[in-house]
């Protein structure tokens, strides 16, 4: 009789976990799902859509939104989108590689990568945090525009990353800042 009941107790944890798995593979999916939709309302350059799509991640609707608008301003063009991937079972991570007009200001053959880290609960996306591979020279660029060009940037960049109304000004004068910065001789030589 013991013998039975744990086969019968063997059997039903086997089935749970495949029901477990099966559900973790559906919220993963519908996970990967709508982060692929973000990354398309992002670089649809449509404020609306993406904002629509953080509904629920309020905290992180002024910084992305910026950059969204930085990215327009800076003629971000994909040059490839790998496919979203899940880091964890409410974590999904997105790169896309872009040509922008900072590096092409510095002269610099480089193409940045973007990663968008999108946290979610239940069905919802709580959270979008942004990074970039930005090369060192790129924040040394930021830093010397910031300290020789402050009046080329303070009006356009007044609230930069915090929702600052003029995003697409303020790259603009951040290119070209970055481009002053690359024929300047404090330009690192490559």
């Amino acid at each position: 009789m013991r013998s039975v009941c744990n086969i019968y107790l063997a059997i039903f944890l086997l089935i749970m976990c495949v029901f477990a798995n099966a559900e973790d593979k559906s919220t993963s999916y519908n996970d990967l799902q709508k982060s692929e939709n973000l990354i398309d309302a992002f670089y649809s350059f449509e404020k609306d859509r993406l904002e629509t799509a953080l509904t629920f991640a309020q905290d992180s609707i002024p910084n992305v939104v910026f950059y969204q608008g930085w990215a327009e301003g800076g003629n971000y063009k994909i040059i490839k989108r790998q496919p979203c991937l899940a880091k964890k079972l409410d974590l999904i991570s997105c790169s896309i590689t872009v040509q922008d007009d900072l590096m092409l200001a510095l002269g610099i053959d480089f193409n940045v990568t973007d990663t968008f880290e999108i946290k979610f609960s239940g069905l919802k996306i709580i959270s979008v945090e942004t990074s970039s591979n930005d090369l060192d020279v790129f924040w040394q660029a930021r830093e010397w525009v910031k300290k020789k060009y402050p009046e080329l940037i303070e009006a356009p960049c007044k609230g930069i990353w915090n929702g600052g109304p003029t995003p697409g000004k303020c790259v603009r004068a951040m290119v070209e800042g970055y481009s002053r910065f690359a024929k300047s001789d404090d330009f690192p030589k490559q």
